[in-house]
C-alpha cells in the first residue's frame, strides 16, 4: 500500500458515483425497485449510494488529513508541520467550491432555457459555452475560461439586442441546499473534528450527535401539526425548520414541504463522514500503536480501537466485517423505534449504511488490496478518478437532454431524451427495461468520455 494508498477506496469511490449517476438518470418510468429511493421509511439499494459517498469523503479526510498533520523534513533537515491557519483555509475554499459546483448545476446557463424563446441551437450553444467554461476553471485554465465565460455572457447579451425575450434564471427559487452543497458541509465540519479530536472523541461526538437528533425528532413538537410524528412528512421537526429558515421556494421541488438534505439532517449525515474517518484512520495505521512506540491516541485521531488488535491487511479487513455487521445490526434493531429514513438521515440509516459501506469497502480491500484481483475494477477507477466532475457534468447533460426540444412523429415537440426511448429502446424492450437500458447506456458514454481524462491523466479536483 504505497504511501497509504488504498486502491480498494478509489475502486469504492467508482462504484458508488457510477451507481449514483445510474439511478440518478433513467430513461422514463417505471423503474426496477432497486433503482428507485424508499417512498419514506425504509431501505433501498439506491438509499446506500449518498451515504456511501460521504463514507468515503471521510476516509479521504483521515488519508489527506492525517498524512499532512505528521512533520516533515525541510530542505534543511529540520521537520515542519503544516500551519493551522493553511488547513482552514484549504478546508473553507475546498468546502465553498463544492457548494457554489452544486448551485451552478441550477443557475448555469443563468436564464430559464423554456421561457426564452430563442431557437433552441443558440441557447444550447450558449449553455455548453459556459460548461466549458466551468470545466476549464476546473483545470485551473483561468485565462481560457475567462474568455468562454464572457463569450457566453455575450452570447445572452446578443439574443437580447436580437429582440428575444431572456428570462433570467429566477433566483428567489433557487436550492439552497443539495448533494453537493450537503457534501461540503459535512467535509468541512468532520475536517475540523478530525483535527482537533482523537478517535475517542470521534466516536462520543458521533454518539451524542445520534441520540440527540432521535430526541429532537421525537420529544420536540411541531407548530401547526396536532400530531408530530416523522411518519409525516410535514409534521415532523426537520422539514419544518426547512420551511421556517429555507422557505418552502428554496427547498427541493419534489419534496415541496421537505428537503432531503436539509438543516436538521445534516446533522446525522456529520456522523456518516465520521464513521468514515474513523475507518481510513485505522486502515491506514501502518502498526498497532504498541509496535509503532506511540500512546494509541493521538491528537488526530490516527488509530482506533481496532488498531489495537493487529496492524495485519487480514486483521484489518477481519474488523471491517465484523464492524460492518455490528452497525447493521444497531441499525436494524434502532430501526424498531426510530426507521431508517433517508430524506430525514435518521439514526438508524446513519448505522445501516455505515455498516453496509464497511461491508464493501472491505471486500474491495480484500479483493484488491489483500488477493490483487483488480481485472474487473477498471471502469471504476475510471470513474473514482474525475468523480466530482462525472457528477457535476452528467448534472448538465441530463439537463439539457431533457430541456432541448425537436418535433416528434406526430409534429409535438419533445426533448432528446424522449426522442432516444421512443425510437430506440422501447420499440425493442418494454418500458421498464428500455428505461434501464438507457441509464446503461449514458454511464457507457460517460464512461468513455471519463476514459478520455483518465487516459491522459487529467484528474479534475478542487
Amino acid at each position: 500500500m504505497a504511501e497509504n494508498r488504498l486502491i480498494s477506496l478509489d475502486v469504492f469511490r467508482g462504484l458508488t458515483i457510477a451507481g449514483m449517476v445510474l439511478v440518478n438518470n433513467p430513461g422514463g418510468s417505471p423503474v426496477y425497485w432497486p433503482l428507485e429511493h424508499a417512498e419514506w421509511h425504509g431501505l433501498t439499494p439506491t438509499d446506500w449510494i449518498f451515504p456511501f459517498f460521504l463514507f468515503i469523503v471521510g476516509v479521504s479526510i483521515s488519508i489527506s488529513l492525517g498524512r499532512r498533520s505528521e512533520p516533515s523534513a525541510s530542505a534543511e533537515g529540520e521537520f515542519v508541520t503544516h500551519k493551522p491557519s493553511r488547513r482552514y483555509t484549504k478546508f473553507l475554499t475546498r468546502a465553498a467550491s463544492i457548494y457554489l459546483l452544486g448551485a451552478a448545476i441550477s443557475v448555469v446557463p443563468f436564464f430559464q432555457f423554456q421561457s426564452t424563446d430563442a431557437p433552441d441551437p443558440l441557447k444550447m450553444l450558449i449553455w455548453l459555452t459556459f460548461c466549458a467554461s466551468l470545466l476549464f476553471l476546473l483545470l485551473r485554465n483561468y485565462k481560457v475560461a475567462t474568455v468562454l465565460f464572457v463569450t457566453a455572457l455575450l452570447g445572452i447579451a446578443g439574443m437580447n439586442l436580437a429582440g428575444y425575450n431572456v428570462v433570467p434564471y429566477n433566483y428567489g427559487t433557487l436550492r439552497i441546499f443539495g448533494v453537493l452543497q450537503r457534501i461540503a458541509v459535512c467535509y468541512l465540519i468532520t475536517s475540523i473534528i478530525f483535527l482537533h479530536t482523537n478517535w475517542r472523541q470521534q466516536v462520543g461526538i458521533g454518539l451524542v450527535l445520534l441520540l440527540g437528533y432521535w430526541l429532537l425528532m421525537t420529544v420536540i413538537p411541531v407548530p401547526g401539526c396536532d400530531v408530530t410524528s416523522i411518519s409525516d412528512k410535514a409534521c415532523n421537526l426537520a422539514a419544518y425548520i426547512d420551511r421556517l429558515i429555507l422557505t418552502e421556494n428554496h427547498i427541493w421541488r419534489g419534496g415541496k414541504v421537505y428537503d432531503p438534505e436539509g438543516i436538521l439532517s445534516t446533522i446525522p449525515a456529520i456522523v456518516t463522514t465520521i464513521s468514515g474517518v474513523l475507518t481510513g484512520s485505522w486502515l491506514t495505521k501502518a502498526e498497532p500503536p504498541a509496535l509503532a512506540g506511540g500512546t494509541g491516541v493521538g491528537s488526530h485521531g490516527t488509530s482506533s480501537p481496532l488498531a489495537y488488535a493487529s496492524g495485519s491487511a487480514l486483521n484489518r479487513v477481519s474488523g471491517l466485517f465484523f464492524f460492518g455487521v455490528t452497525l447493521v445490526a444497531l441499525g436494524l434493531i434502532w430501526n424498531s423505534y426510530f426507521p431508517m429514513n433517508k430524506a430525514l438521515w435518521t439514526s438508524s440509516y446513519v448505522l445501516a449504511t455505515s455498516g453496509l459501506a464497511l461491508l464493501v469497502l472491505g471486500f474491495c480491500y480484500w479483493l484488491i488490496d489483500i488477493k490483487g484481483y483488480e481485472f474487473w475494477a477498471w471502469p471504476f477507477k475510471v470513474f473514482g478518478a474525475n468523480a466530482l466532475a462525472l457528477f457535476v457534468f452528467t448534472g448538465f447533460f441530463a439537463r439539457m437532454i431533457s430541456a432541448y426540444r425537436v418535433t416528434g412523429a406526430d409534429g409535438q415537440l419533445i426533448s432528446i431524451q424522449k426522442v432516444l426511448m421512443q425510437n430506440v429502446f422501447l420499440p425493442i424492450l418494454n418500458p421498464i427495461d428500455a428505461s434501464l437500458a438507457f441509464a446503461v447506456s449514458f454511464i457507457l458514454l460517460w464512461l468513455f468520455l471519463m476514459w478520455l481524462l483518465y487516459r491522459k491523466r487529467i484528474y479534475i479536483k478542487v
